[in-house]
C-alpha cells in the first residue's frame, strides 16, 4: 500500500502564481507549467501578487526579483506574513550570473530560485520537485510516524549540536547523506567537521560558530565526503536553542543533499553557454570572449580577429542525407576545427570564472558554434593579417578531406569572412557585423574561400594568394632562374666566390622579388623543392666555371629552415655534389643565426655532419639574434657574414662601428672568416678592411646578375689577378 508519503500533490493540477511585471515572461512560464499539467495565475505586480494569493490560495508562487512599486523581495517576505504563506514553495526568478539577488532571495526566505532565460524543461522539474517537497512536509504535520520517510523524499536530515557536552545526534537520513548509516546515531561535533570537504571544513567550522556566538541563523552550502570517497553537495541550515535562562545551549538544524540540484543547475549553464550538439561555446559565451578579447587589445595594444565560418551548401547535404547526418557532419567539422586554432587560444567560461560542467568536450571560447552551420574563430594576440589568413588557410585545408557519413564520402567546403580589431570595428558586435559582410563576399568570390572586411587587406590576401597558386607550377614551368654576386677577399680585391639568389621570371608578373614569394614557399612547404633545384643550379654552375677555368672560386646557398630540418639533409648535399662532381670545399651552405641557436644538440649533430662532408658553413646575419657565445665557440662554422644593418652607418655610427669591431675580434679569436654585407660606399670598404674584416660583398663590387654576363667579370679579375678592387669591379 502506498504510505501517505509516497503520495503525489493532492491536488492534480496544481496551482501556480506567476508575479512578473514582463507579460512576454508571464506567457513564456505560463507555456511552461501547463504543458507540466498545472493551472496557472497570472499578477504583474508585486501588490497584485497579494491580492491574488489571498483570493486563489495557489500551491507554488514563481516571482521576478526586479519589479516596479514593491519588488520581489518585498512581496516574498509580505507573502510569507499571509495565512498559508509561510508553507507555500516561493520560487525567485532572476538573472543569469545575479548572486546578490539569489543571497537576496534566501535572506527574504524565498524556497528556492531559478534562472533567467528559463529552460522550461527544467523549471518544470523543478516546480513539481517543490510541489512534491511541499506536499511532503504538508503530510510530516499531519503524522509524525512518516517522518523518517519524508526526510528521505525531501533527502534532508536534522541533527541536534550539544553546545555543552560536544555531542551531535544525527537523524537516518542525516548518516545516509553523510555515507554513515550505522544505527549509531551520535557523534562529536569535531568528527562531524570532519566529515566536511578539507577545502570547506574553515567555512562550515566558521559559520556554525557565528550561528552560536552572534545567535543568527545558520545557511551554508558545502561538500561533504563519505567513507567510499564520494563527494555530495549539502545545504544546511540552523539556529540556537537556548536553555531556560535564556543561555545557549544547542545548535538544531537540517541537512539537505542537494547535489542533484547542483547538477541541474550546471546543466542549466551548461544549455545557457555551451552548444548541446558540439559541445562547443555558444554565441552568448563566444561574444563575452570576444568582448574581453577586445578590451584586452585596447589596454595592451594588440591585435586580434574574428573568423566567422559557414559551410557551403550545408542544406543540400541536411535535406539529402537527413538531419541525424547533418547533425554528425557538424559534429565531425567541429572536430576538426579545433585542431586548426592553437593552445593558447583556449579560454574558458564567462568571467565568473565558475567550474564548468560536466561532459563538456571542448571549453575552448577560441571556437564556438553560433547556430545552425555557422562557427567562429577568436584569435587574441594576433601580430597582423597575415596570422589570421594563415588559420583560414589551415581550415580550409582540413575542411577539404572528405567526410565518411552513411558509407559515402561528402565534400564540404566552407566561406570565411575575416575582421580584425581595432582595423575593422571596436567592439564585438561591430567585428562580428563585419566578419559576416566578409563571409557573404567570400561566397559570392565562388566559396571555399576567405575574405577579409578590409578592401585593401582583401587585395593582399588575393594577391598572396594569387602567387601561392603560381607559385606550385612555377617549378614546372621552369620560371626560376639564379643571379649571383659576387664575394670579394679585402685582402687580395679579388673575387674568390659568388652568394646564389633565385629569381622568379613569372610570365604575366615579370620578376618577382624573393621577399614576395620566399616566405610563402616557406609556409606552404614549397620551399623544400625550390630549395633543392637552388642547390643543383648553384653546384652545377659552380662546376661549370671551374672547366672554363676558373677554379676554386667557391657558391655560397642560403639554407631555409624547413631544408635544415629536413632528415634527408645530408643525403641531397651528397647527392647533389656527386652528380655536379663538385669538391664540397666550394660550397658555402649559409644559415641564419636563430636557425643554429634551436634544438642545440641536434642543431650540432647536423653541422658536424656537413663539415664532414668538407662544406664549408657560415652564419648569415650575425648579430641581429641572440646567440650565445659560449654555444657559438662549439659550433663547427667556417665564416660569420655581419648583417647589412651594421655596416648601412658604420662610418656614422660609432655604436655599430663597435659592434663590427667586435664582431671580427671574437670571430678570428675562434679562428673564424668574417664577411661584411650590404656594402655601398668606398668610406664603408676602407674602414671594413682597417677594422679587419676579411671577404665583403654588396653594391658596390656588384649588383647580382645572371650567370653569364657574370662569367665575363669573373674570368677578368681571376684569370688576369688583378689587385685594384676599383679597377678589377
Amino acid at each position: 500500500m502506498m504510505s501517505l508519503c509516497d503520495m503525489p500533490p493532492s491536488n492534480p493540477h496544481p496551482l501556480a502564481l506567476v508575479v512578473d511585471d514582463d507579460a512576454r515572461l508571464r506567457l513564456l512560464a505560463r507555456t511552461f507549467l501547463e504543458q507540466a499539467g498545472l493551472v496557472v495565475e497570472e499578477a504583474a505586480s508585486g501588490e497584485a501578487a497579494l491580492a491574488a494569493f489571498e483570493q486563489r490560495h495557489p500551491d507554488i508562487v514563481l516571482l521576478d526579483v526586479t519589479m516596479p512599486g514593491m519588488d520581489g523581495f518585498e512581496a516574498c517576505a509580505a507573502l510569507r506574513r499571509l495565512p498559508g504563506g509561510d508553507r507555500t514553495p516561493i520560487v525567485m526568478l532572476t538573472g543569469p550570473d545575479d548572486g546578490e539577488s539569489i543571497t537576496r532571495a534566501y535572506e527574504a526566505d524565498a524556497t528556492d530560485f531559478a534562472q533567467k532565460p528559463l529552460n522550461g524543461a527544467i523549471l518544470a522539474h523543478r516546480v513539481r520537485y517543490l510541489l512534491r517537497v511541499n506536499s511532503t512536509v504538508e503530510a510530516l504535520r499531519k503524522s509524525e510516524a512518516c517522518l523518517a520517510n519524508a526526510q528521505r523524499i525531501a533527502h534532508m536530515g536534522n541533527w541536534e549540536w550539544n553546545l555543552t557536552t560536544q555531542a551531535f545526534h544525527l537523524s537516518e537520513e542525516g548518516r545516509r547523506i553523510l555515507g554513515r548509516p550505522e544505527p549509531d546515531a551520535c557523534i562529536t561535533h569535531a568528527a562531524y567537521l570532519q566529515c566536511v570537504h578539507p577545502d570547506d571544513q574553515r567555512l562550515v567550522k566558521d559559520a556554525f560558530d557565528a550561528t552560536v556566538t552572534q545567535q543568527t541563523r545558520l545557511s551554508v552550502d558545502h561538500r561533504m565526503c563519505g567513507p567510499d570517497g564520494a563527494i555530495r553537495i549539502v545545504h544546511q541550515e540552523g539556529e540556537v536553542a537556548c536553555d531556560a535562562a535564556g543561555r545557549p545551549a544547542a545548535l538544531v538544524g537540517t541537512i539537505q543533499d542537494i547535489t542533484e540540484r547542483k547538477r541541474a543547475q550546471e546543466h542549466l549553464d551548461f544549455l545557457a553557454y555551451y552548444d548541446s550538439l558540439t559541445g562547443l561555446p555558444n554565441r552568448l559565451l563566444y561574444r563575452d570572449r570576444l568582448a574581453q578579447a577586445v578590451a584586452d587589445a585596447q589596454r595592451h595594444g594588440h591585435l586580434a580577429a574574428t573568423l566567422l565560418l559557414d559551410l557551403d551548401r550545408f542544406k543540400l547535404i541536411n535535406d539529402t542525407l537527413g538531419h541525424q547526418q547533418g547533425d554528425r557532419l557538424l559534429q565531425e567539422v567541429s572536430d576538426r576545427l579545433k585542431t586548426c586554432v592553437r593552445n593558447s587560444d583556449s579560454v574558458g567560461r564567462p568571467h565568473d570564472n565558475r567550474p564548468s560542467p560536466a561532459g563538456v568536450r571542448d571549453r575552448s571560447a577560441s571556437l564556438a558554434r553560433l547556430g545552425g552551420d555557422e562557427f567562429t574563430i577568436l584569435l587574441n594576440r594576433i601580430a597582423g593579417a597575415p596570422d589570421a589568413a594563415k588559420v583560414a588557410r589551415r581550415i580550409l585545408a582540413s575542411l577539404a578531406k572528405p567526410f565518411h557519413l552513411d558509407g559515402q564520402d561528402v565534400f564540404v567546403t566552407v566561406s570565411i569572412g575575416i575582421a580584425i580589431f581595432p582595423l575593422d570595428g571596436e567592439s564585438a558586435d561591430q567585428l562580428l557585423k563585419n566578419a559576416d559582410t566578409a563571409m557573404y563576399h567570400a561566397k559570392q568570390s565562388g566559396r571555399n574561400t576567405y575574405q577579409f572586411y578590409s578592401q585593401s587587406m582583401n587585395a593582399s590576401a588575393g594577391e598572396r594568394l594569387a602567387i601561392e597558386n603560381r607559385l606550385h607550377k612555377a617549378l614546372d614551368r621552369e620560371e626560376f632562374l639564379l643571379h649571383y654576386q659576387p664575394l670579394v677577399a679585402l685582402e687580395t680585391g679579388r673575387i674568390i666566390g659568388v652568394e646564389a639568389l633565385v629569381r622568379w621570371q613569372h610570365p604575366e608578373l615579370g620578376l618577382v622579388p624573393p621577399m614576395q614569394f620566399i616566405s610563402i614557399a616557406e609556409e606552404t612547404g614549397l620551399i623544400i623543392p625550390l630549395g633543392e633545384w637552388v642547390l643543383q643550379q648553384a653546384c652545377a654552375q659552380a662546376r661549370a666555371w671551374h672547366e672554363v677555368g676558373l677554379a676554386g672560386l667557391r657558391v655560397a646557398v642560403n639554407l631555409s629552415a624547413r631544408q635544415f630540418q629536413r632528415q634527408n639533409l645530408l643525403h641531397v648535399i651528397t647527392r647533389i655534389l656527386l652528380a655536379t662532381d663538385l669538391n664540397p670545399r666550394c660550397l658555402d651552405l649559409e644559415l641564419t643565426e636563430s636557425m643554429m641557436m634551436q634544438d642545440g644538440e641536434s642543431t650540432s649533430a647536423t653541422l658536424r655532419e656537413l663539415q664532414a662532408l668538407g662544406v664549408r658553413l657560415s652564419m648569415d646575419d650575425f648579430g641581429t639574434g641572440y646567440s650565445s657565445l659560449s654555444y657559438l665557440r662549439r659550433l663547427p662554422l667556417d665564416t660569420l657574414k655581419i648583417d647589412r644593418s651594421f655596416v648601412k652607418d658604420c662610418t656614422v655610427n660609432q655604436e655599430d662601428a663597435t659592434i663590427i669591431k667586435a664582431i671580427v675580434a671574437m670571430s678570428h679569436s675562434l679562428k673564424l672568416k668574417v664577411l661584411a654585407e650590404g656594402i655601398e660606399t668606398e668610406d664603408q670598404l676602407a674602414f671594413l678592411r682597417a677594422a679587419g674584416c676579411d671577404e665583403a660583398q654588396g653594391y658596390y663590387f656588384s649588383k647580382p646578375m645572371a650567370a653569364e654576363p657574370l662569367t665575363s667579370l669573373l674570368k677578368t679579375t681571376m684569370l688576369e689577378r688583378r689587385s685594384s678592387i676599383t679597377t678589377a669591379v
